[in-house]
């Protein structure tokens, strides 16, 4: 069978990353016992507010085409919201609305990178941003993110990768799998290195909303200086727990959006007018859904860390904001492929491997922090039992 070259780069970035939440289904299915800590999806239904606009709006007929760019009064509702958090005006023509952060991502990358080119990106990572940048026909290269420094990506680590071929510095803050944060200090310095090398800063912020007490979230777009160079793309998956709603958008310079348009009327042509209106209603309104949820996020992953820390040798990252917690399970001698089968099938807890997201994770897996309290609250216990019975196993 004929493939295209797109194929080619993408071969081996699907379901593998995700054997053992595909594992853990395949046991409840049978009827075991399963807890599952793999997926990141909001603890709570979309709220019905914006349920019933996209309903009415629906019903008034808001389901023809859409501009190529997006409704213009989401744009608009988006345009304001950046204006307020940047400090300095944002237009609607710098919006872009798009399915997803998925899909904004997919197209920005297109947008700035091609072969021959590399993008630099933090290792662990998302799971689909080394399919995204294969994509273009770019170059991934990976900039670890050391638990030493609290998963924050610093600029030395960044520099030492650049190369004349560098076009691009993807950024996720918060970050997702570790939850880390970065400071003003962070993305000052690595503003600075975009400036001097004249690079791209794409900045994924789907989990700004989601910040917890004590951490403050910071986004490149603040900088004026750095005005002509970043793009942020995010929805209302995470912040509005409406993740099936598909909505999502980029902001960026006006040269950029414009020229980036005819590659978005290419793909998709607008996203849906009803989901628009109820984007917008969530936009203008705020998120009746996010402080709640980043409370039980928080409180769970600080349960986690202190039953561990006090009751096993497995050693808890504390995340800043988002939906996991990551641990290290070094202590028990398996690398944390290994460590998530083993737990799932003698305790029935389901996690992801932290290799899914990078190699920087070898060593620790990714835990969801939202399933409800009472099986969280199983779901340590059972780890806890896991790791004794395993060091009393090979002692």
């Amino acid at each position: 069978m004929r493939q295209t070259d797109i194929t080619r780069r993408l071969a081996g970035l699907g379901g593998a990353k995700w054997e053992v939440h595909l594992k853990a289904r395949e046991l409840a299915a049978q009827g075991r016992d399963i807890i599952e800590l793999t997926i990141g999806e909001p603890d709570v239904p979309t709220p019905d507010t914006l349920v019933e606009v996209a309903a009415d709006a629906m019903r008034r007929g808001r389901t023809g085409y859409s501009d190529g760019r997006g409704e213009i009064g989401l744009r608009t509702a988006l345009a304001e919201r950046y204006s307020r958090s940047a400090g300095r005006p944002i237009a609607f023509d710098q919006v872009m609305c798009f399915p997803g952060t998925q899909t904004a991502l997919y197209a920005v990358l297109l947008g700035v990178a091609e072969a021959g080119q590399q993008v630099l990106v933090g290792d662990p990572m998302y799971a689909t941003y080394e399919g995204v940048i294969r994509s273009s026909g770019a170059e991934m290269v990976p900039v670890p993110l050391r638990p030493k420094n609290g998963f924050r990506l610093h600029a030395d680590d960044i520099a030492a990768r650049i190369t004349p071929q560098t076009t691009a510095i993807l950024l996720t803050t918060p970050h997702n799998p570790t939850g880390a944060v970065l400071t003003r200090a962070d993305i000052d310095a690595v503003g600075e290195l975009a400036l001097a090398h004249d690079l791209w800063i794409i900045s994924d912020e789907v989990y700004a909303d989601l910040t917890f007490d004590g951490s403050e979230f910071c986004s490149p777009l603040r900088s004026p200086e750095l005005a002509d160079r970043v793009i942020v793309v995010s929805s209302i998956s995470k912040s509005h727990a409406a993740p099936g709603f598909r909505s999502g958008w980029c902001i960026g310079p006006k040269a950029f959006t414009e020229a980036l348009l005819p590659l978005s009327e290419t793909m998709l042509f607008g996203n849906q007018p009803f989901i628009a209106d109820m984007t917008e209603k969530a936009v203008r309104e705020g998120s009746p859904v996010a402080g709640g949820m980043k409370q039980r996020f928080a409180a769970r992953s600080e349960r986690l860390y202190r039953r561990l820390s006090d009751e096993s040798p497995l050693r808890v990252h504390r995340p800043q904001a988002g939906m996991f917690a990551m641990i290290d399970v070094s202590a028990t001698g398996m690398n944390g492929t290994d460590y998530a089968m083993h737990l799932l099938e003698h305790a029935g807890v389901a996690v992801m491997p932290g290799a899914s997201f990078g190699q920087t994770l070898d060593a620790w897996v990714r835990v969801a922090l939202t399933t409800g309290d009472a099986a969280f609250d199983a779901a340590c216990e059972r780890i806890i039992r896991h790791a004794a019975q395993f060091e009393l196993e090979t002692a």
